[in-house]
């Protein structure tokens, strides 16, 4: 199996309209988001978090009762699609592991299968009530067009998370997000969205984070999908708060390999982790010193 050996890979994100409990509609959602972008020309996809079930769940019951096994309906969809169209897809699951937990998690099939499993390790607001947190760090799959990274939404917002996936070689990292609207002034990006630009242009790599939109339940979704560059700036997006929305945009992913910035500077080659060490063992620097 090989794709088109160009000098860009064209990413899609497909932010979607999906209803907590209707998992056949909002599989149906997907497929037909999924072919829109193949035939756009898109070679990997991105769709929303918990994109089988919608979020928000009337109780543990009811979630459970969504969750699907990695071999289930829905990953066997992404993955005929994968196959029939020769393209990635990334997309969030609300998943029952091997174990019988109940998972938040996001998947990367390509025409090989499923090429990875992330369980989300951040879990938001009541999301502990029904999912058990992953304890792994982010995977990073090597596809044929390029190295591609896993987190779900809030994993996002803990730089030293995001940082870990840089190391390991990411290329482009794929979100899938469910971001509530929260307000914001007027002419102001959601902050979401320029969280997804910092950690862009700070490890040099693409990001595509892909939301949804409309209203379940009381909630209404920011719809700020966006496709960002390695220097933080959006190519395509933020998406509209109203409506399903496609975003494109042609990524040149093998030039998030260097990392240099300038003829002095590299991002990760100027680290000094001697001095960050406190931050990551211990919430308590002077604690940290006192050992």
């Amino acid at each position: 199996m090989a794709f088109p050996n160009t000098d860009t890979t064209r990413v899609a994100c497909a932010q979607l309209t999906l209803d907590v409990g209707r998992p056949e509609r909002n599989r149906a959602a997907a497929r037909t988001a999924i072919e829109r972008a193949a035939a756009a020309g898109a070679e990997v996809v991105v769709l929303p978090e918990l994109t089988n079930s919608g979020y928000l769940f009337h109780d543990v019951a009811q979630a459970a009762s969504l969750a699907e096994p990695l071999h289930g309906p829905t990953v066997a969809d992404w993955t005929a699609l994968a196959r029939r169209h020769r393209l990635v897809v990334v997309g969030g699951l609300c998943e029952r592991d091997e174990d019988g937990l109940i998972r938040n998690s996001a998947v990367l099939v390509d025409p090989q299968g499923l090429r990875a499993v992330h369980r989300k390790a951040h879990l938001f607001g009541s999301e502990n009530e029904f999912f058990v947190p992953g304890t792994e760090p982010p995977p990073v799959v090597d596809t044929d067009v390029g190295r591609i990274g896993l987190m779900i939404c809030y994993d996002q917002e803990f730089p030293e998370y995001v940082r870990a996936l840089a190391l390991h070689g990411a290329d482009l990292l794929c979100v899938p997000v469910n971001w509530p609207l929260f307000p914001r002034p007027d002419g102001e990006r959601p902050s979401e969205v320029i969280r997804v630009q910092a950690n862009a242009a700070t490890n040099r790599m693409f990001v595509a984070a892909c939301d949804r939109t409309g209203t379940e339940r009381g909630v209404t979704w920011t719809g700020g999908s966006v496709i960002v560059d390695l220097d933080g700036f959006p190519v395509a997006g933020p998406a509209t708060e109203t409506g399903d929305d496609l975003l494109i945009a042609d990524c040149a992913l093998a030039s998030a390999r260097d990392k240099g910035l300038g003829e002095h500077n590299d991002v990760l080659g100027d680290r000094r982790p001697e001095l960050y060490r406190s931050i990551i063992s211990s919430t308590d620097p002077q604690e940290e010193e006192a050992r």
